[in-house]
């Protein structure tokens, strides 16, 4: 009787512990490269030419974030194209990452024949993302819109735009010398 109310208290203790020990950015650190695959993008939007492209992104140990997507420079001239993201992140109390990032968006010009780009607007985007032990996944964000002439470092400037919810992972990048060792 002894051990079958010790094995269900000892049960019922680490069912309790275990989302304790769940991998969250206070008992896992998140610092480091992770990407995700944006697969068969419409590059121009006309459906003639598809890419599979890989957002980038960067936390590093002193709380700066950079994402790269490597869809920017596709097509400069023609369709525009935007600067890496640059910001910072921080852990939440409970467990989830924030991050935070302004970058700058330019559409094609041309200006006495000559093609160019043109500053159109910053953005300032902030996401939430979940934590796993080798990826993270994006749950929510929020972004703002800032005109050429607005200050994107102003947290309370520009349009903010509404809320979303579609989740995308990132998975940790972690360096291996497999290939290496291939013959």
């Amino acid at each position: 009787m002894f051990t079958k109310i010790t094995l269900a208290l000892t049960g019922l203790l680490v069912f309790a512990v275990t989302p304790v020990l769940a991998a969250n950015c206070n008992t896992t650190d998140v610092s480091g490269s992770y990407t995700r695959l944006d697969q068969n993008f419409d590059v121009i939007g006309d459906g003639s030419v598809f890419h599979n492209l890989i957002f980038q992104l960067t936390l590093n140990k002193d709380g700066t974030a950079s994402q790269y997507w490597t869809g920017i420079p596709d097509y400069l001239i023609g369709a525009g194209t935007s600067s890496p993201f640059i910001g910072s992140w921080s852990c939440r109390s409970d467990g989830n990452v924030v991050v935070s990032f302004i970058w700058a968006n330019y559409s094609p010009i041309k200006r006495k024949g000559i093609s160019d780009v043109a500053l159109v607007e910053h953005r300032r985007a902030t996401y939430l993302f979940s934590v796993d032990t080798n990826s993270l996944t994006r749950v929510q964000g929020r972004v703002r819109v800032y005109l050429p002439s607005e200050d994107p470092t102003n947290p309370n400037g520009g349009t903010l735009g509404p809320i979303f919810t579609n989740t995308a992972t990132y998975t940790r990048l972690t360096a291996s010398d497999a290939d290496l060792l291939l013959p």
